[in-house]
């Protein structure tokens, strides 16, 4: 997954979630660290609104809030360079595909099991209906 420092909210939690559940590393800077959530408030009569600090993500293992005010750090650190970004260049999405990549060819998916699909002779359906004779319907093995 890729991060930056300019992800906040949403965009700590998820990297925080996926770097708990092990699901892949993180690539690129740390996050912003604003993870504690407002809302529920009702508005002022003039129209205004008063927030405060409501709930946040914290690390139920730990009991601490893991990432406000210090955000999600990387796996892999890379910085995006803004002179390579001009000429083309994403260092981080680079990083991102060229991890992914090495990750497919050391872990490789597995090939999926299909079952064989049936075939459908429709035609002799039919015509074993016609002769009064009932079918399966699950189709046969013949091709048409």
């Amino acid at each position: 997954m890729l991060i930056n420092q300019y992800a906040g909210s949403g965009g700590d939690a998820l990297p925080w979630m996926f770097k708990k559940l092990g699901t892949g590393p993180l690539i690129g800077t740390r996050t912003w660290g604003g993870l504690i959530g407002i809302g529920g408030y009702p508005p002022l009569m003039d129209g205004g609104e008063v927030t405060a600090p409501r709930w946040g993500l914290y690390n139920p293992d730990t009991g601490e809030f893991d990432v406000e005010n210090k955000g999600v750090s990387p796996d892999i650190e890379m910085d995006l360079d803004p002179a390579l970004w001009r000429q083309g260049h994403d260092p981080q999405l680079e990083k991102g595909v060229s991890v992914a990549l090495q990750e497919l060819k050391d872990h490789p998916v597995p090939p999926i099991k299909r079952p064989t699909y049936p075939v459908y002779n429709w035609q002799k359906v039919r015509a074993e209906a016609a002769k009064g004779r009932t079918t399966s319907g699950s189709g046969t093995s013949e091709r048409q």
